[in-house]
């Protein structure tokens, strides 16, 4: 059907020009709604003649495929953005979709990585390979930093300020945000630039790019997590990790150490204080303290 095409090609240049969302995210919605669409040409509608009776019996399917509560969520949250779209562009005047409920997701703790697990994961690198100083500036980064795996992989020097003691990080929605640097990522990305990219054949365009692969391009999302894999099963550590589990063992040893829940927030990069929450598995007394004291309605007369 035309008109689907249509609105889904506005649809996304809304959601990258207006929203600037990651193109991850926007890549998540797009898919979304081309799930619906299929389920529209099957039943020979448009997206303007869907009902909620339609999209109620579209999210039935879903359970049925057994997909998670998550997915499924984040479909039924595609879809809200779709036609809230569309009704900003006044295409619709009533939204088919205000009254789809969203299933209830369980909330799961991130796995944690003790400082010590760190410290072995990162001695684990083995600096006789190729690749040995380019793995430990990785994880040091990542871990020091608070990085997402987005962001690791489009670092680039000219955002790299050793001198001034930050990097400037490009986050979600190409929010910029500045972070602390510590003296051993310093040393670490040093000693892989002194040892093993300087010394590499880089391929045009890659040149700015911190991290890269053997053939001097840029690595991938799955390649960090490879590193991860293999270095996580060559300690024998039990734990399912991923780059984000050094995200969140940053944000925890942070607190663990006493810092500042706020401080924390813009070092991540949230723009909200209770999603630094997630980030973290505190003691909820704690953190019911830690939000209160932010809320205006609490400040001490």
């Amino acid at each position: 059907m035309s008109t689907w095409n249509r609105y889904i090609k506005d649809f996304v240049s809304y959601l990258k020009i207006e929203k600037g969302l990651a193109e991850n995210s926007i890549f998540a919605y797009q898919n979304d709604v081309i799930k619906l669409m299929n389920f529209a040409v099957g039943i020979r509608k448009e997206a303007t003649t869907l009902t909620y009776d339609d999209l109620k019996y579209f999210i039935a399917g879903l359970y049925d495929l057994e997909l998670s509560a998550r997915t499924q969520a984040r479909i039924i949250s595609g879809i809200k953005q779709f036609y809230g779209f569309l009704l900003l562009e006044n295409v619709i005047t009533s939204d088919p979709s205000e009254l789809l409920e969203q299933p209830k997701i369980g909330r799961k703790l991130p796995e944690i990585l003790t400082i010590e697990e760190i410290d072995v994961l990162i001695q684990a690198v083995d600096l006789s390979k190729s690749e040995g100083h380019r793995n430990r500036a990785i994880l040091e980064t990542l871990y020091s930093c608070g990085l997402r795996v987005s962001e690791l992989i489009n670092l680039k020097f000219s955002d790299i300020y050793f001198d001034e003691g930050f990097i400037r990080v490009i986050g979600k929605g190409n929010k910029e945000r500045l972070v602390p640097v510590s003296p051993q990522v310093r040393k670490e990305i040093g000693l892989y630039n002194d040892y093993i990219r300087r010394h590499q054949e880089i391929q045009k365009g890659n040149e700015n790019i911190v991290f890269l692969n053997r053939r001097g391009a840029q690595l991938t999302r799955v390649m960090i997590f490879t590193i991860i894999k293999q270095l996580a099963e060559a300690i024998g550590l039990q734990k399912n990790i991923s780059p984000h589990t050094f995200r969140h063992s940053f944000a925890t040893h942070l607190i663990e150490g006493g810092a500042n829940l706020r401080a924390i927030q813009e070092m991540l990069g949230h723009e909200s204080i209770t999603t630094t929450e997630i980030y973290t598995h505190l003691d909820q007394r704690y953190l019911r303290e830690a939000i209160l004291s932010y809320h205006p309605r609490n400040a001490t007369k």
